[in-house]
């Protein structure tokens, strides 16, 4: 672990220490949708995937492409840390996009199916298409959270030729969805969990609505799961094939495959993350040596708030801004490889 794993240069103002303070800092310190303009674009299933690009986007073809993957039930209006990362990349000359996951933007997905945290398939099938759309140009991509989760596995899975991606980052990601899934049932992550919940059961009662879900549930029966784990038993695992809670956490968790990873790959992490355990990569194997951790003692759950100058600042957006600065001055970024 010693050989990927580094300690973070990320200090939090002493009144901005605290794990779920740091959490929702964001939420009040970073909020402003970046220009944008909504691309609807079509799956082979007849399903669509929805795409927030920054505007003005760049005149070059060639220009350099940030892919954000944000976190569960986010979205280009709801995520202020993919708002920040579209935001500094625009500025940078980079071309910005956020894939939302199915049912997480403005037009409501037409297929029962949506998304999980383990579910590659949508972001594999984007990504080829954003390769065969801008062949030139290098690309990099950060997945926030669950965002984080789906980005990695998705790498480990593919391999370092199988994608067109000079390097990936991964904000807070949930390595271990079973443990997550823990995390939030104790003391006050529960109320995350409760909002989280409550997002997830309001897309089930919109696509009941519409006759589009599957699954004969009541009402009565949505109400009565209250657990993260409850609602991926009865609801996640029937929906995506998979047996049960325990099956769903167990294959969709990306923590597993780290040891796979062929790609340059960066992990932003805190150690007080309320999402997961604060000893999550002593319980994952050993990471491969194209991976780098950098672990924070604070930061929260995609927190990261520093003070600069005076004022609070995105440490997160700020190191990876740094990352992005340094792979492209290398003469190819796919040398990526070499500069983490």
């Amino acid at each position: 672990m010693a050989r990927t794993l580094f300690n973070a240069d990320f200090t939090p103002p002493r009144w901005l220490k605290h794990r779920h303070l740091q959490t929702l800092a964001p939420y009040l310190l970073m909020r402003g949708t970046p220009r944008h303009e909504t691309e609807l674009l079509d799956l082979p299933d007849g399903d669509f995937l929805e795409l927030a690009w920054t505007v003005p986007a760049p005149s070059d073809a060639r220009a350099p492409i940030l892919v954000v993957l944000h976190e569960e039930e986010g979205s280009i209006r709801r995520s202020p840390c993919a708002q920040a990362l579209l935001s500094m990349a625009a500025k940078r000359g980079w071309r910005g996009v956020l894939m939302h996951f199915r049912g997480c933007g403005k037009v409501p997905s037409r297929h029962p199916r949506g998304h999980h945290a383990g579910d590659t398939a949508d972001a594999y099938w984007f990504m080829s298409m954003l390769g065969k759309r801008y062949p030139h140009a290098p690309k990099v991509a950060v997945g926030l959270s669950v965002g984080g989760n789906v980005l990695l596995k998705l790498v480990a899975e593919q391999g370092g030729d199988g994608l067109d991606l000079s390097g990936a980052i991964a904000v807070s990601a949930p390595l271990d969805l079973a443990s997550r899934s823990d995390a939030l049932n104790i003391g006050h992550a529960r109320g995350y969990q409760r909002r989280l919940l409550k997002r997830m059961r309001r897309k089930i009662e919109a696509k009941q609505a519409l006759d589009r879900f599957p699954l004969g549930i009541t009402q009565q029966q949505l109400e009565r799961l209250d657990t993260l784990w409850a609602f991926d038993n009865e609801i996640t695992a029937p929906l995506y094939g998979f047996s049960s809670a325990t099956d769903f956490y167990r294959r969709a968790s990306a923590g597993p495959l780290l040891d796979r990873i062929e790609l340059p790959t960066l992990i932003l992490h805190a150690e007080d993350d309320p999402f997961v355990p604060a000893d999550i990569f002593m319980r994952l194997p050993l990471p491969s040596a194209n991976v780098r951790i950098e672990l924070a003692k604070h930061g929260g759950h995609l927190g990261f708030i520093e003070q600069h100058k005076g004022l609070p600042r995105s440490w997160m957006v700020h190191r990876v801004a740094a990352q992005l600065d340094a792979w492209s001055r290398l003469p190819e970024l796919k040398m990526a490889r070499h500069s983490l």
